[in-house]
Order: structure tokens, then sequence, then C-alpha cells
């Protein structure tokens, strides 16, 4: 995979959502790390609508790397950027940051940082695809 700096100019799309409390799954509030492929999964129909005129369908993930924890409170900026183009497949790059998060000051529970150096989460490959007859753009 290429360099997964916080470069936002390297990527196509991009979604932020706060982790709440019900995307946290085991104990700490620690949120699942399928939560980062549903994002993904987001970022990618994203990419096709604007590549193809259509949501298409996933087809596989590759390289799936879970890189620190996110827990709920948690900002996560997901990035997408097609990185090859099949006749109907289309191979994705995806990255998730955590931009903001608890400052775990325990008379201020709801004090929350902006981290000044986002922190890579999660990082993968993917390839979805679009039929032939669905493709409305070229």
């Amino acid at each position: 995979m290429s360099d997964f700096r916080y470069d936002k100019e390297q990527w196509d799309v991009m979604i932020r959502v706060r982790m709440s409390l019900h995307d946290a799954h085991y104990a700490g509030n620690l949120v699942d790390g399928a939560k980062m492929l549903n994002l993904f999964g987001d970022v990618a129909t994203e990419l096709l609508i604007r590549e193809d005129g259509d949501e298409g369908l996933f087809r596989a993930y590759s390289n799936v790397e879970f890189l620190a924890p996110v827990y709920a409170g948690d900002y996560i900026e997901a990035y997408g950027r097609i990185t090859k183009k099949g006749n109907t497949s289309r191979t994705m790059q995806f990255a998730a940051y955590k931009v903001i998060t608890s400052s775990n000051i325990p008379d201020n529970v709801s004090a929350c940082d902006f981290l000044a150096e986002p922190i890579l989460v999660c990082k993968a490959e993917g390839v979805c695809v679009v039929p032939k007859e669905k493709q409305r753009k070229k």
C-alpha cells in the first residue's frame, strides 16, 4: 500500500463520523474494528457513484490492518480513492484516522482533544464491482 500519512489531498472521498456508545462493543467503550470496514463501505459507495453512477457491490477486502484502538466519542475520518480500474472492477485504498478523542479527565467527562497529529487507526484495500449494464458514466 502507498504512503498513509495524513494528507487530505491524496484522497478522493472523506467522511467524518463520531463513534457513539451504540458503536462500542467491548469493555471500556472500545469500538469493534468492523465499524471501520463499515465506514470504508460507505466511502466505496460514494467513489462508485462518482465514477460509475451506481452504488456497485463490494467484492472483497484485502490487507486490512487495525492499527490503534477506537472508542465511543472518538471522531473518525475515513478516506478512500480508486487506485485501479478494470472493465467492471474498481480497486480502492482506504484509511481511517482518529482526529478527536476524549481527554480522559475524570472530573470533566465531556472534555475532548482535537489531535494535532491524527492517528491512523485502520487501513485496507478492497475491490468493488459495477456490472457493465449498471455503469452510467464514462
